[in-house]
Order: C-alpha cells, then sequence, then structure tokens
C-alpha cells in the first residue's frame, strides 16, 4: 500500500498508516476491528493532540484535578483487546473502566444493532467525561455509562453478559461482576500488581474459571484514585515494592534475609495510616526528611541500598510500541513479548 505524503513527508491518512505499520509489526488486527478504528474516529473522545496515538502510544483524555493522566490505550493494545474478546453481533459487553468512551464505541460497532454495551467506571470525572462523549456519538446499539453503585442494582444484577473487559489492573474478578457472566463467557483483563499483570481471558464453565494466559501486560490501576495517590503513600508503595521483589527474584538471585527484610518493610508500610498528608510541591528537604515514610526507608537504607536502583528501574518501566517505527524493517514482535516490560 502507498501512503500519502504531505510536502513535509507527514502522512496524508495517519490512521491507515498506523494500521499497516501494526500489521507489518505482527499485532493481531481483525478485519472487523480494522472496520471499526476506520469508522470511530478517536479524536472525538479526547481534545489532546493525537501524534502519540498515531505513533502507537497512548493519548490522555482527562487530567484530574490532581494531575493523573487518564489514558486512552495504545492502538496495538485496543487491537489486542479486541481481538481476545472474540466479539459477535447481539453480544451484551460489560466494560469495567471507560477509556474516555472510545473503546465502548468500538465495542459497540463490533456488536452492532442488536448488541449492548455497557460500561462502568469508578472515577466521577471520567465518567461524566465518558458521558457526554457517548451522548454525541452516533452508537449502533445500546450504551451506557453507569457508576460503579449501580452494579448494586437487582436489575443491573439480573442482566448477564457475554464478555467482560477489564481495562485496569486488578487482582481478582468482583464478585458481583463474575455472577453476571453467562455460561461459555468470558472476563479478560490485567491480573497482578501494580507494576506487571498477566492478561488472562477467565471463562466461566459452571461454577468454574477457566484461565488462559495471554502474556504480561502494564496496566494502570483500575481506579484513578489510586494513581493520585502520592509517591510517599505508605500503602501505594507497599504494592509496588511487594510486585517489585516478585519480578526481581525470577531474574536475579537475592539471598533469604534480604527477602525476608524487603517482606518485613512491606507489612510495616502497610501499618501505617493509609491518610498520612502527601509532601506539596512547596514542600521543603526537611518536610521530606521528617516525612514517615521517608523515615523508614531512611532507617532501611543499610541494607535496601543495593536493591533500590532495580526497583528503580521497575518503577519506570517504559513499553514497547510496535507501531512506532518509521524504518523499512518493522521492530521484531513476538506475540505477546512487545508487551513485557
Amino acid at each position: 500500500m502507498v501512503v500519502e505524503k504531505s510536502a513535509r513527508g507527514e502522512s496524508l491518512n495517519p490512521l491507515q498508516d498506523l494500521l499497516e505499520r501494526l500489521r507489518k509489526s505482527g499485532v493481531p488486527l481483525d478485519s472487523e476491528v480494522e472496520e471499526a478504528m476506520q469508522q470511530v474516529y478517536v479524536g472525538s473522545f479526547t481534545d489532546f493532540d493525537l501524534d502519540a496515538f498515531w505513533r502507537d502510544r497512548p493519548v490522555p483524555f482527562l487530567i484530574t484535578e490532581f494531575d493523573a493522566a487518564k489514558m486512552i490505550s495504545a492502538p496495538h493494545m485496543i487491537a489486542t483487546l479486541l481481538h481476545h474478546l472474540e466479539l459477535r453481533l447481539g453480544q451484551h459487553v460489560l466494560l469495567i473502566g471507560a477509556k474516555g468512551g472510545y473503546l465502548a464505541a468500538l465495542i459497540d460497532y463490533l456488536v452492532g444493532e442488536s448488541g449492548m454495551v455497557t460500561v462502568v467506571e469508578p472515577h466521577a470525572a471520567v465518567l461524566e467525561h465518558t458521558s457526554e462523549r457517548l451522548e454525541f456519538h452516533d452508537s449502533k446499539g445500546l450504551v451506557r455509562a453507569l457508576p460503579v453503585e449501580a452494579l448494586d442494582d437487582a436489575d443491573e444484577l439480573a442482566r448477564r453478559v457475554d464478555r467482560v473487559l477489564i481495562t485496569g489492573a486488578v487482582k481478582e474478578i468482583p464478585l458481583t461482576v463474575a455472577g453476571m457472566v453467562e455460561e461459555g463467557g468470558f472476563v479478560l483483563g490485567p491480573f497482578g500488581g501494580p507494576i506487571q499483570q498477566i492478561l488472562l481471558k477467565r471463562e466461566r464453565q459452571g461454577d468454574d474459571w477457566l484461565d488462559t494466559e495471554l502474556g504480561s501486560v502494564v496496566f494502570g490501576p483500575m481506579d484513578l484514585s489510586e494513581d493520585e495517590r502520592g509517591p510517599l503513600n505508605p500503602h501505594s508503595l507497599a504494592d509496588h515494592i511487594e510486585d517489585a521483589i516478585n519480578i526481581i527474584v525470577e531474574l536475579v538471585e537475592i539471598d533469604d534475609e534480604t527477602v525476608s527484610r524487603i517482606e518485613e518493610l512491606v507489612e510495616s508500610l502497610r501499618g501505617m495510616p493509609a491518610d498520612i498528608p502527601p509532601l506539596d510541591e512547596d514542600a521543603t528537604e526537611d518536610d521530606l526528611v521528617e516525612h514517615p515514610v521517608f523515615e523508614l526507608l531512611m532507617a532501611e537504607m543499610e541494607w535496601l541500598q543495593p536493591m533500590w536502583p532495580l526497583f528503580g528501574q521497575l518503577l519506570s518501566i517504559d513499553l514497547e510500541s510496535p507501531g512506532d517505527w518509521d524504518d523499512d524493517e518493522p521492530p521484531m514482535v513476538g506475540g505477546h513479548e512487545d508487551l513485557i516490560p
């Protein structure tokens, strides 16, 4: 395919250019998904510049009052999720985590006029944004955006769903959601800690769940309020350190004493009050030194210091974007290896 370029060398059809690069990179791109992405304009769901999206990277749709960014996923991840959802006309899909409404609009296109998409969003500002954008979207079927509390309603619980897509990191399927899944239906989502998760397809078979691992991925937390916790929030730091050490022990040999000390540090952090005031941008060095979490870390630094560079690397993961390349040869992409940090 020949992609037209402007006088400055920019693609005149950045979406078509992106889709071509995704195909060449080995990203699973179903023809139905490609058609949906051509028909549903991502710019209808964000006011931010789309250059990052055309380069196969996430694009923000909302910055909260706490300066936490809520993102529309990178195109390769969207294509991957929709591929594994195995959507068919007429299905009811429960989407947990709105992604600004763009993902819901794509799913609506794929399940058609007889289908239904129910979006459940825990963050009020994200829900408001999503509802406003979907209101102006020309949907094929029924698309609803609801707060989490709506799932407590008996009528909602009685609605059966064929597919559930969770768009943020979770450790378990919420019990209310599990009870809504039809026999043979499944839940797709990132299961694990805050640093790295496994993309799991969990299919309902009677009272049991059949798990299929689909690769390592990195998603933000399901609830945006977790993103808004400061770096010295003791419970957030405990979750990150615990997840990091689980990854590190698989990569390098660490003595049992150090592992035990890290586990004790995690427990100490979790034992601290969750509402310790965060440091603001005007905080002084004295404020930092006197912060209880900082004091705890400094007290453990004699043995913790050799480990800290490893933690630092894992706490600042950058993902590969298989559709972000300009050379003649696409990058090496093997299934989901491109999603591994």
